[in-house]
Formats: structure tokens, C-alpha cells, sequence
């Protein structure tokens, strides 16, 4: 089993950035694909970025790209979410994941979920 715990959140104001960090222990992070999710109250949790066990393929939701980047470290066992240019409509608690399908697109697709971090945009 893998352990997983993100950090990086809080608040900021719309147009600013925050990188998220998803530190793993228990078993290395290669043997995963990770992604990050997202819930904001009263909706779904949804999928915002995923990566490859090896970082070569990338997803993101139409309404991030040009604006994350997921990328991870392997040999630290932490991913990241580089968010820049953030919105109101972005403000949601972050979940990190990890699962064994090739890329998460979907929560049936995590095997593993850490605690969550909250992101708040004001306007």
C-alpha cells in the first residue's frame, strides 16, 4: 500500500498561483499512476490532472489546460500541480491519487486517495 499526503493549499486571490505537492511513503511512486482530483461542495469529485507511472503521458480537464501542470518526481516519491492563473471556479478541496490503470481519468480508476487540501479563490 502506498501512503499519501498533500500540501500546498489555501487562499489566494483570483489570477494567482499555488503548487500543490503530494508526498508518497510506503512503496515507491513509480509503481503508480497518479492524478489529482477535485470536490467543491454539493459536486461531484472530479477528475484535473493525471500522469503516467513514468511521466510521459499527461490529462488534463479542458478547463485547466494552459493554466496546471502535473508533473512528479520519482526519486522524492511527490507529484505536483503547478496552478497558475487561478479562478473562483477552481476553489475545491485537491485530492491526490494514485491507481494501477495506465492514466486516472475517472475516481473508479484510484485505488488510493490522500486526505485532501483545501484551495480557495476569492474574486
Amino acid at each position: 500500500q502506498v501512503q499519501l499526503v498533500e500540501s500546498g493549499g489555501g487562499l489566494v486571490q483570483a489570477g494567482g498561483s499555488l503548487r500543490l505537492s503530494c508526498a508518497a511513503s510506503g512503496r515507491t511512486l513509480n509503481t503508480y499512476a497518479m492524478g489529482w482530483f477535485r470536490q467543491a461542495p454539493g459536486k461531484e469529485r472530479e477528475i484535473v490532472a493525471a500522469i503516467s507511472r513514468t511521466g510521459g503521458s499527461t490529462y488534463y480537464r479542458d478547463s485547466v489546460k494552459g493554466r496546471f501542470t502535473i508533473s512528479r518526481d520519482n526519486a522524492k516519491n511527490t507529484m505536483y500541480l503547478q496552478m497558475n492563473s487561478l479562478k473562483p471556479e477552481d476553489t475545491a478541496v485537491y485530492y491526490c491519487a494514485a491507481g494501477y490503470a495506465f492514466i486516472l481519468q475517472r475516481k473508479l480508476d484510484a485505488n488510493y486517495w490522500g486526505q485532501g487540501t483545501q484551495v480557495t479563490v476569492s474574486s
